[in-house]
């Protein structure tokens, strides 16, 4: 902040000494120079940056939306939607598939920041619960083209993150059945039965993620669900 310039001249009368210290500020203080960026924090950029990303997301999918009935929110103890989708490496793959398994169903995109932060973590500990039954699975919610998504998990994710689970290439009507997925990242936690025993909206600590999984693991597996009751979706082409 800069501070008016005192103009010159005899000192006010009736002031003891005449001593500036009792007739106007000292203009010879120093100063804080102003800061070069204009006080701007680079985090807090990011973070403004990441945020608008996410609410143009939303908004856009939002209005694509045929008919514009808000989608179904799934709450804990429902039976997770079934779908079938293609995975990167060409094949289908169904979420019953996966049924008697503790599955961690995460939507991501390749434009999210906070996507990137959280698959290490997701890596881990597929690495550390696999073999206690879990499987980690990731959407992609991205509305570029399988080359593109492909080209970025083999550059980012194979090699700089060793992501050890299937990506399959998400599309709107999965993201709809799973309550319209208003933000990314957002994870899924199913239990062998096939029932939605947590879910987490938004990139949170590691250990709220762990502590989701060993939920989903800590359930016994049940029976197949009918048709009518499993909420199928067909195979998105």
């Amino acid at each position: 902040m800069s501070v008016p310039e005192q103009p010159e001249g005899p000192q006010q009368p009736g002031m003891p000494g005449g001593s500036p210290e009792f007739n106007s500020p000292d203009v010879n203080s120093p100063v804080p120079a102003p800061s070069h960026n204009g006080g701007r924090n680079p985090l807090a950029l990011l973070v403004v940056a990441v945020v608008a990303a996410a609410m143009l997301y939303a908004g856009f999918h939002m209005a694509r939306r045929s008919g514009g009935e808000p989608p179904h929110i799934l709450g804990k103890s429902t039976q997770a939607p079934n779908f079938t989708l293609e995975s990167l490496d060409g094949k289908n793959m169904s979420l019953s598939d996966l049924r008697g398994k503790a599955v961690l169903l995460n939507f991501w995109a390749t434009w999210c920041g906070p996507c990137k932060i959280e698959t290490p973590w997701l890596v881990e500990l597929q690495k550390e619960y696999g073999s206690q039954g879990l499987q980690v699975v990731g959407i992609a919610m991205d509305d570029s083209g399988k080359d593109d998504i492909e080209k970025f998990a083999n550059e980012k994710f194979a090699k700089d993150m060793g992501v050890n689970y299937p990506v399959l290439l998400g599309k709107e009507a999965v993201g709809d059945a799973y309550g319209g997925v208003p933000a990314l990242p957002e994870s899924f936690f199913i239990g062998r039965n096939g029932k939605i025993v947590e879910r987490i909206i938004g990139l949170k600590g590691r250990g709220e993620i762990e502590d989701a999984i060993k939920k989903a693991l800590n359930t016994e597996p049940g029976a197949a669900p009918s048709s009518t009751a499993s909420a199928a979706l067909p195979a998105q082409k």
